[in-house]
């Protein structure tokens, strides 16, 4: 499958889910507060804008270094884009967890965005869709499915910002990064409530 966008996906969602209305609540509480601005901070789109000052005080052994783990970043926000993508697709989502699905994927095109700019200002090239995806299709066969295999790429997503925070070489992408973070670990949260689950299940990630 491709990681084309889709603002309102062309499926038939499914009502009445036993997953529909917790979904709605959590999330509604975490997300639907917010009026729907950039998902990132102010500050860490701050921080992001000022790259052109990172790249002209910055060696350029140290800006290929950052923009190596951008463009890693930028790859795994392509990838969760698709996931979520497969899931709208799917015909397995109920309504209200599909208008979730759907913001989630749209605050990870936010996140590719903003990172696809900032790798281009520092004189790099950045990370591009691949043509094809190896997502375990034939395991989702249910809502439930779709919500694991979602909740399993967020925890992956938390996982790998949280290795690369310490590793830029600059400390603001750094801080922009953990932003970035932050979002990923509130997907996590929300879908495994979603499931049934402890949304924060440990004090530590790692």
């Amino acid at each position: 499958m491709t990681s084309q966008v889709i603002n309102t996906p062309a499926v038939t969602a499914k009502t009445g889910s036993g997953y529909e209305n917790k979904f709605q609540n959590f999330s509604r509480r975490v997300f639907f507060s917010k009026t729907g601005g950039t998902l990132l901070s102010a500050s860490a789109v701050a921080l992001l804008a000022g790259c052109d000052t990172i790249a002209a005080t910055a060696d350029s052994g140290s800006v290929q270094d950052d923009v190596n783990i951008l463009n890693s970043a930028i790859g795994a926000e392509l990838e969760a884009i698709a996931a979520y993508q497969l899931g709208a697709e799917s015909g397995l989502l109920s309504s209200g967890v599909l208008a979730v699905a759907v913001k989630f994927q749209g605050h990870h095109k936010e996140h590719a965005d903003v990172l696809a700019s900032t790798v281009v200002k520092l004189g790099g090239k950045a990370e591009t869709p691949k043509a094809n995806y190896n997502f375990p299709v034939e395991k989702l066969n249910s809502e439930a499915d779709v919500l694991t295999f979602a909740a399993e790429l967020e925890k992956g997503a938390v996982s790998a910002y949280l290795g690369a925070v310490p590793l830029f070489t600059n400390r603001d992408l750094a801080k922009a990064a953990a932003s970035i973070l932050g979002d990923e670990a509130m997907h996590w949260a929300v879908l495994r409530s979603a499931l049934g689950l402890d949304p924060v299940p440990v004090a530590f990630m790692s």
